[in-house]
């Protein structure tokens, strides 16, 4: 089976200071659920921006749907995110006065490729999605910022779902939930990457999600530059 995500020597630096990530090799397969946990300012969120080709490694390859997004311009790599990536952040970053509805389908609007991945109108797989999800139909229409923040997270995920991303990246999304809701959050995302063929990378601290997961690893086992001792 072809890889979906490979990662060879990558390494990263914020500019003047030494590096951040050293990560010798990773690896994950169409449909696989990769845990990375560790704690906060280890490096996770740099990870997941690198994943999704908003930041460039300083060396190393990271391919993609075997695509070295470092070889990528800028514009290249926000359409092969568009196309290619669904990203549930931990910040949620919807557009707080647009309706549910429209925040989901929003995710199609820079993607042909997602489009094309339908079997339904737009607005018909939002629904499905949202339904799944556990999301109310009477909330499809109200603007987001008058939804609970777990439902909120719902909308997140269908935002990041529609399309049959190849690859779920999920950075800390459960942080704000509940054990019951994020329990019943977990099995949703898992059902809805599982329907769509997506891989998920999914980021967080909360080891009790562990055994869910088909592979996990520690930031720190990953991580290379944790091995360096700061000079003195």
């Amino acid at each position: 089976m072809a890889e979906l995500l490979s990662i060879e020597q990558l390494s990263f630096a914020w500019p003047g200071q030494a590096n951040l990530l050293n990560i010798d090799s990773l690896s994950l397969k169409p449909g696989d659920r990769l845990f990375i946990k560790g704690p906060s300012g280890s490096g996770k969120s740099t990870l997941l921006g690198l994943l999704a080709g908003i930041l460039k490694p300083n060396s190393g390859r990271l391919r993609i749907l075997g695509q070295d997004l470092a070889r990528l311009s800028g514009p290249q790599r926000d359409r092969f995110r568009a196309n290619h990536l669904g990203y549930i952040f931990q910040q949620f970053n919807l557009l707080p006065y647009l309706p549910v509805m429209e925040n989901v389908t929003a995710a199609l609007i820079f993607s042909p490729h997602k489009r094309k991945q339908l079997t339904a109108s737009p607005k018909q797989e939002a629904a499905r999605l949202l339904a799944a999800l556990q999301l109310p139909d009477a909330l499809w229409q109200q603007p987001v910022h008058q939804l609970s923040i777990g439902q909120q997270q719902r909308v997140a995920a269908a935002r990041a779902l529609i399309g049959r991303p190849a690859l779920v990246i999920a950075d800390e999304p459960t942080s704000a939930l509940d054990a019951d809701n994020r329990t019943a959050f977990m099995e949703l995302l898992f059902a809805e990457c599982e329907h769509a063929g997506s891989g998920l990378v999914f980021v967080s601290h909360d080891s009790a999600l562990e055994p869910l997961f088909s592979h996990v690893t520690s930031l720190k086992q990953l991580n290379g530059a944790n091995d360096v001792e700061p000079s003195l």
